[in-house]
């Protein structure tokens, strides 16, 4: 194929982040592989980039994200990073490089960012590849994230590659593909505890004016230095809070909150161990390997707060350490207003009376926590049934078997149908209809449960069936239709 004239190939690539020069990443070749199957292409990203779907053919796919033709440098980036608490200056990417940058018809700059392209000076003796199953998950988690509001990266494309992979985690040998992740950007919070690690101010410096130049452009307004920096920081907090009660507010359960995981865009991305609980349980891990639970479902949200607090070790070279501490210490009511908003949407109100809403949100966590119910089966049941009578008695709201559980539950039940009911209040007769909206634009039909992901990976690892990965994926992209 004639790599000239594949689109993919000519966008208008822009060496931002190579042009700070290569203190910041090692120039790498990418894998050949044996077999080039495009099994996933994102149509939704191409005309966010300006590219007819219909001009781009999956042949163009896999000469430019599996064969790599046409395009270089591919720029493997450097990073260290908290793993678990403890820091690790042996990390990098190790399977996967920037593939380049490219502006959306928005006018923002985005990253091409490889998974499982090779091995890089920072694989650590692994071979660089990603396993396929791995890929299929990746490709779910940012479909669905992305559907239900969360600010995440997403994936351009998975292509099948052909060799056979052993992982411990994994019944091996397994197969293997290479992913193309679109996302704002892959700088972390690890690329500047990196070259804290060296000493080395006038590299975070130039780094920082870069990230504000990119991703916070409205900051090139402040002239004062300081100023701008602090209010940089400041504004990452503020997205990283929101960010935490997306995920939240969703039941989803990141399951590795390294600091080499959190981007300096306060976007989510690098979907391993995740998954979304089914049970409220606040103690819920992703992660297998997650002993005693530091990246629980609860615990994200003092996690993000912490991975913030080690990111002022190098901002702490170049700025003042009382703006840093100002700019933290915002972090709780800015994820406490973002996760009330969004659940609040999801017991159907936009707004009320401060009082009424903690109440309500604490009564509606108790009784998820002691009822046999499903989180997401809570909510959906909610928007189901959801009628104007309710306005007219507690005694009406919400039929459900929880009463059942135990004298507690149905004790809890019974309180929080009494808070709800006062909350209709402070809405009219025909304010019901915009209840029922925002009950049904707030609650998935379908939530990506791990059984629905193992039972996808089934039908391929033993028939090479995809038609179950096609239904589910399209189910995921609109959760809100039955």
């Amino acid at each position: 194929m004639d790599s000239a004239a594949n689109p993919l190939l000519d966008l208008c690539y822009e060496p931002a982040l190579e042009a700070l020069g290569d203190d910041y990443y090692d120039i790498v070749p990418a894998a050949e592989f044996p077999q080039h199957t495009l099994r996933f292409r994102n149509d939704e990203i191409l005309q966010q980039l300006g590219l007819a779907p219909d001009t781009v053919t999956d042949e163009h796919f896999t000469a430019a994200f599996g064969q790599f033709q046409g395009r270089e440098p591919f720029l493997a980036l450097r990073y260290h990073g908290y793993q678990f608490g403890e820091y690790n200056a042996f990390l990098g990417d190790g399977r996967g490089f920037l593939y380049g940058q490219v502006r959306g018809t928005d006018g923002e700059l985005y990253d091409f960012g490889t998974k499982g392209s090779g091995a890089t000076p920072y694989s650590r003796g692994g071979d660089g590849r990603l396993t396929l199953k791995g890929g299929i998950r990746e490709v779910l988690a940012s479909e669905a994230l992305h559907a239900l509001g969360v600010r995440t990266s997403r994936c351009l494309s998975l292509i099948e590659t052909g060799e056979n992979l052993w992982r411990g985690d994994e019944p091996s040998p397994t197969r293997s593909s290479v992913m193309v992740r679109f996302s704002r950007s892959h700088i972390r919070f690890g690329t500047f505890e990196r070259l804290e690690y060296y000493r080395r101010p006038d590299l975070i410096d130039r780094l920082l004016e870069h990230v504000i130049e990119v991703y916070y452009p409205d900051l090139l307004a402040v002239n004062d230095e300081r100023d701008r920096y602090g209010q940089f920081y400041a504004e990452l907090v503020q997205r990283t809070a929101r960010l935490v009660a997306q995920w939240m507010s969703v039941g989803f359960c990141h399951g590795v909150l390294n600091t080499d995981n959190m981007s300096i865009t306060g976007e989510s991305f690098d979907y391993g161990p995740y998954a979304f609980m089914d049970q409220y349980n606040p103690k819920f891990t992703a992660a297998y390997f997650d002993y005693f639970g530091r990246y629980s479902y609860a615990n994200q949200p003092l996690i993000c707060q912490w991975n913030l607090k080690m990111l002022q070790k190098p901002l702490a070279l170049i700025m003042p350490a009382e703006d840093l501490q100002a700019g933290l210490a915002q972090f709780e009511a800015h994820y406490h207003q973002a996760y009330q908003r969004r659940m609040l949407a999801k017991l159907g109100f936009e707004a009320l009376p401060l009082e009424l809403a903690e109440k309500l949100l604490n009564q509606t966590l108790m009784l998820l926590s002691h009822a046999q119910v499903g989180y997401h089966d809570f909510f959906t049941g909610l928007a189901q049934q959801f009628a104007p009578r309710w306005r007219q008695g507690s005694d009406s709201i919400f039929g459900t078997t929880m009463q059942a559980s135990d004298d507690d539950a149905r004790t809890l039940l019974d309180d929080w149908r009494r808070t709800y009911y006062l909350c209709l209040q402070h809405f009219s007769e025909a304010e019901m209809v915009a209840v029922a909206q925002r009950l049904q634009q707030a609650n998935p039909q379908t939530v990506l449960l791990r059984p629905r992901i193992e039972m996808v990976w089934e039908a391929i690892a033993l028939e090479d069936d995809w038609q179950p990965f096609y239904a589910l994926l399209k189910q995921v992209q609109s959760p809100f239709v039955g």
